[in-house]
């Protein structure tokens, strides 16, 4: 443009057609970027200047003519060339003006891409870290079923397993890897539910699970979210909330009737020997018979008070192995009633441990006594000490019939017995005794092997758990 301008002075043309060119040239131009002018549309701005580029060629071709003389036969001789040449300059000037906003809008939409991809490659990459960094399980299907994604949560979850085992798996193959009964929460989904709350567990993890569809375009499926909450804890919680409620209940009891039932029980108990003493001798075996169920009754009495009872117990330094020694006698003479055996191995070198000798005795009776009455005749309970490096363990293990799954959850609550004689109170018993040395106990059983029962007790100063 600078070129043409310098040829046009070179030509010695009138200022008049100059101003005539400039104008013809840079209004339509500074008119078509200007604040107000971008406000319009893309089709009215090209009509707006293509008309203001007519105007101005057309005032251009007159302003020469003019500026060059008024001759009439002048103007009619190069009417046609000045046509010509007005409209093939207009036309490439349009088609140069075109293919520039055109190169202009085309580095535009590819910086606004190449900006909404970064700004989206962002969001993906924070909700990426949103979902790894979430305290839940975060797991997605695709349309067709196969597992998509999962975050670190949920490979905690599925431990040992790792990301390529379970990536792109379908859910029916996790159904059979997790024991889940079907339908599954991902199958109800498919089969045209919205949204599955329910509690699952995997393994020994109770977890709060949300399942809900993921649509895209045409409302149709896009995929699955499953969602899961190790809420193991909680539940934990809460049983223990209702374990103690129901401890309550026990104390309530216990401190109201104690007394009412003791008094008239020593009443009859002393009479029922006076009467022993006076009796014939071939009666005396009831009057013992009737002693016995009075002291099996004050046992019960007696078990009431201790589950009720949540004082600080005064413990000191004991040897385990100590302690079970004083209660061999005891127990060898249960088991051989029975026609049992014991069978004691006490580990040697048995680091001493903060224990109150009469609860942990207690404790050890009630374990003893649950596992000969498990056993037939001829069995054998194990008894034995294990010492470990920051802890020891107390193990009593018998070879009774075993105890089936669903009832080990229910085995330490209080007034739940299998038994047909049985009070419920003597495991919920041990479990209060172990909370109050600060130990904890597990149980292992085999239906028709055997159960195992296992106190560990942290030792002095030592970090168990």
């Amino acid at each position: 443009m600078y070129a043409a301008m310098r040829f046009m002075q070179g030509m010695k043309l009138p200022d008049l057609l100059l101003l005539a060119c400039y104008l013809s040239v840079f209004v339509p131009l500074l008119l078509r970027y200007s604040f107000s002018f971008l406000k319009w549309s893309k089709n009215r701005r090209f009509q707006v200047s293509l008309l203001l580029y007519g105007l101005f060629f057309g005032f251009y071709h007159f302003a020469s003519f003019f500026m060059n003389g008024s001759n009439i036969e002048v103007f009619w001789n190069g009417m046609v060339i000045r046509l010509v040449y007005c409209g093939v300059f207009f036309l490439a000037w349009i088609s140069c003006i075109y293919f520039m906003e055109l190169a202009l809008e085309r580095v535009r939409l590819q910086q606004e891409l190449k900006d909404v991809s970064l700004k989206y490659r962002g969001e993906m990459t924070r909700l990426q870290q949103f979902i790894d960094q979430a305290p839940l399980v975060v797991m997605i299907f695709d349309s067709g079923g196969h597992v998509t994604h999962l975050n670190e949560e949920a490979l905690r979850l599925i431990a040992p397993m790792s990301l390529k085992d379970i990536l792109y798996q379908h859910y029916v193959r996790l159904q059979q890897l997790f024991g889940f009964n079907p339908p599954s929460p991902i199958e109800r989904i498919f089969q045209g539910e919205e949204r599955v709350v329910e509690m699952m567990h995997f393994g020994a993890k109770s977890c709060y699970t949300v399942t809900s569809v993921i649509k895209g375009w045409g409302n149709q499926i896009d995929g699955v979210l499953f969602t899961c909450q190790d809420v193991t804890e909680l539940q934990q919680l809460k049983d223990e909330v209702g374990r103690m409620e129901r401890l309550s209940l026990v104390g309530q009891m216990a401190a109201s009737i104690t007394h009412e039932i003791r008094n008239p029980m020593a009443v009859i108990r002393g009479f029922i020997q006076l009467l022993n003493e006076r009796s014939p001798t071939e009666q005396q075996s009831y009057f013992h018979l009737v002693l016995e169920e009075l002291d099996r009754a004050n046992s019960i009495i007696n078990d009431f008070l201790s589950l009720a009872q949540n004082r600080i117990v005064e413990r000191e330094s004991c040897d385990l192995n100590e302690v079970l020694g004083e209660l061999t006698p005891l127990l060898w003479a249960d088991a051989n009633m029975r026609g049992q055996t014991i069978d004691m191995r006490l580990s040697p070198h048995m680091e001493r441990l903060l224990l109150n000798d009469k609860e942990i005795k207690q404790l050890v009776l009630n374990l003893a006594r649950n596992g000969m009455e498990a056993m037939n005749d001829k069995g054998a309970l194990r008894i034995e000490t294990v010492n470990d490096e920051n802890s020891v363990q107390l193990r009593v293990v018998d070879q009774g019939v075993g105890i089936p799954k669903e009832q080990l959850e229910r085995l330490f609550e209080p007034f739940y017995t299998t038994k047909t004689n049985g009070t419920g109170l003597g495991l919920a018993l041990c479990l209060s005794i172990v909370e109050r040395h600060n130990a904890k106990i597990e149980v292992e059983s085999k239906v028709g092997e055997g159960t195992a029962f296992i106190v560990t007790f942290c030792k002095p100063g030592r970090k168990c758990w």
